[in-house]
């Protein structure tokens, strides 16, 4: 009789605490508190979409934990994906055109940087930066962890911004086109800058050395990347390849060239210069520069103006693949009056300016470098084409492609 009257006892306790124990767990904050736990142990979702020259996020703040970023890309070229800051700095394989990737993190609270790391930061520099606020993060601990405005991030993502509202670069004239970049007013700048616009005054100096047509020395090289380009891509690359400015055919010239160039931003970049020099087959050349260009370079993507300090051509994979990797401090693109014995052939001729690492060995001036970037910055390369649906120049190639081999460049705030 006891024995059964324990079990039954026993049978009523645990029933009684089964019932309490579920009447305890179904109060509301509690139930609450249990879903809000499940819920923090999911990743947020954050959707990133990449393309030339930005990184868009689905969301600009988020809470600390696990974040799983789905990264797709819109663009035209390879991209990739990083997330840096509070220790971690973590990325994803590079995306094809239309690929898709996924990088998993858990991050506390903190501001961190989402860009592209493709080409030792090119495309960052390009524009491919967006931040990413994780957590509670405090105003005043945001405003001091606030990195610097990335200029090459304002520069790119305004030009997209006033591509949209412009007309296309046929119907514009040229003379409101130099006014909104010339003539802009300067009140924006600070604002653009924290430092203000800068300006960068650079000498061409030592061996002046002609670039002739000829075959390209890195064809190997370069043709796993032509072969991926488009068709009409792959035509105009092959020939120049064979035949183009890219060549160990050079030739000892003379000649002195100077420039001033500013660099305000998205707009109002403005460059004044001369280069004078006497080509291979005593022709007198000289090339007045004096106005910024925003017009399409064939093949390429928008570029324009003025811009200092950029990774660039090989390592960025948006060039010409005919060029080695090389780092620059300056690079501009212009239109400028050209002169040949003194006799006016061109208001409007194209023109590519660069101070970068050096590519040429001193013994020949041969290429002799496929990745030029760990070289000093001290090669001045000017390239000067005739406009589209002009006639070439009377030289050789049809084009005037020219080298200051020792030459410096003297950076200063405008203000």
């Amino acid at each position: 009789m006891n024995n059964v009257t324990k079990r039954l006892v026993h049978r009523n306790v645990s029933r009684t605490g089964v019932l309490a124990l579920s009447a305890f767990l179904s109060l509301p904050g509690l139930s609450l508190a249990a879903g809000a736990a499940s819920e923090k142990s999911a990743p947020t979702n954050v959707k990133v979409d990449l393309s030339e020259w930005k990184v868009q996020l689905s969301a600009a703040a988020i809470p600390a934990g696990p974040v799983q970023f789905v990264v797709h890309n819109a663009g035209t070229i390879p991209h990739a994906f990083e997330v840096e800051g509070s220790g971690i700095e973590k990325e994803t394989a590079q995306i094809q055109p239309g690929g898709e990737a996924k990088l998993t993190l858990s991050l506390r609270s903190g501001r961190y940087e989402a860009y592209c790391p493709v080409g030792k930061d090119s495309h960052k520099m390009l524009g491919m930066l967006s931040h990413l606020t994780v957590g509670n993060v405090k105003p005043a601990a945001a405003a001091a962890q606030k990195p610097k405005k990335d200029e090459k991030d304002e520069k790119y993502e305004n030009y997209e911004k006033s591509e949209k509202n412009k007309t296309s670069a046929s119907e514009e004239s040229e003379a409101s086109m130099d006014h909104e970049m010339v003539m802009s007013p300067a009140s924006s700048e600070k604002d653009e800058y924290d430092a203000g616009a800068k300006i960068m005054t650079v000498t061409g100096g030592g061996p002046v050395v002609q670039i002739l047509p000829g075959p390209f020395p890195f064809a190997d090289s370069a043709s796993a990347v032509i072969k991926n380009r488009p068709p009409d891509q792959q035509a105009d690359l092959t020939h120049k390849a064979q035949m183009g400015p890219y060549s160990n055919n050079v030739a000892s010239i003379s000649g002195d060239f100077s420039l001033v160039a500013i660099d305000r931003g998205a707009t109002g970049d403005s460059v004044s210069g001369v280069a004078q020099f006497t080509a291979q087959d005593g022709a007198r050349w000289k090339v007045v520069l004096d106005r910024v260009q925003t017009k399409d370079i064939p093949f390429n993507p928008r570029f324009g103006g003025v811009i200092m300090g950029l990774f660039y051509h090989g390592a960025s994979g948006v060039h010409t693949p005919l060029v080695p990797t090389i780092q620059s401090s300056l690079a501009l693109w212009a239109f400028a009056h050209l002169y040949k014995n003194d006799q006016l052939v061109t208001d409007n001729a194209m023109v590519h300016v660069m101070l970068l690492s050096r590519t040429r060995r001193t013994s020949d001036w041969a290429l002799d470098c496929w990745d030029c970037s760990n070289r000093p910055v001290e090669e001045l390369q000017l390239q000067v084409t005739p406009a589209a649906n002009t006639p070439a120049f009377d030289s050789p190639g049809g084009f005037l492609f020219v080298n200051w081999e020792k030459s410096s460049g003297q950076r200063r705030a405008a203000y």
